[in-house]
């Protein structure tokens, strides 16, 4: 898996009426070497009535959208907060980038990496006995803290996942170079001095 170093993890929240996906909140957290560095999120305006379930889900009520900024001011700021920097997402390359698309927005091509079809591709070792592949039910198994359906902790938990699957590949590699020095077995002697004699 390619190691970023300098990234966004991005998530947004939207309510679908009629088969239209209105987006209700965009977030992002700025990763550099590992640690957060900053954080995007805002709530957005949208005319049409929130719908019960989405409020269950998400505690996203009718009022902050009223409040909120519109679409076009939240994209805006999203651009200036992303610059150059490549975004990865969780499952985003079917759900959050095309509404965004249908926003006005193209991301594609700055998108690097989607974590979900990361941990589809780990769900038989790094994730044996997984659930689901949830966002959330993959942080909860590899220890990340975070609530689910609210934005910015979905971006810091695609964050933190995408981070513990480096560290696993680096305690792999780590791990793959002990076992070819222990399987050598001229590895600690010292060939000099035996051929100095």
């Amino acid at each position: 898996m390619e190691r970023l170093r300098d990234y966004i993890a991005f998530d947004l929240e939207f309510n679908t009426v009629a088969g239209v996906s209105h987006i209700i909140q965009l977030s992002a957290v700025a990763m550099q070497e590992g640690h957060e560095v900053a954080q995007f999120d805002s709530y957005v305006y949208s005319s049409v009535p929130l719908q019960s379930f989405i409020n269950g889900l998400t505690g996203i009520t009718q009022e902050k959208i009223n409040q909120a900024p519109p679409i076009e001011q939240v994209l805006a700021d999203f651009v200036q907060f992303i610059g150059e920097r490549p975004l990865i997402g969780y499952n985003a390359g079917k759900s959050d980038l095309p509404i965004l698309v249908d926003n006005g927005l193209d991301l594609t091509s700055s998108y690097r990496h989607d974590v979900y079809e990361e941990a589809f591709e780990r769900r038989s070792r790094d994730l044996n006995g997984i659930a689901n592949l949830k966002l959330q039910t993959v942080a909860d198994f590899l220890g990340i803290q975070g609530k689910g359906h609210d934005s910015l902790e979905d971006a810091r938990m695609t964050a933190l996942v995408y981070e513990k699957f480096l560290e696993l590949d680096d305690n792999k590699d780590l791990l793959q170079k002990q076992e070819n020095v222990t399987n050598n077995p001229f590895a600690n002697l010292d060939l000099a001095a035996f051929f100095d004699q």
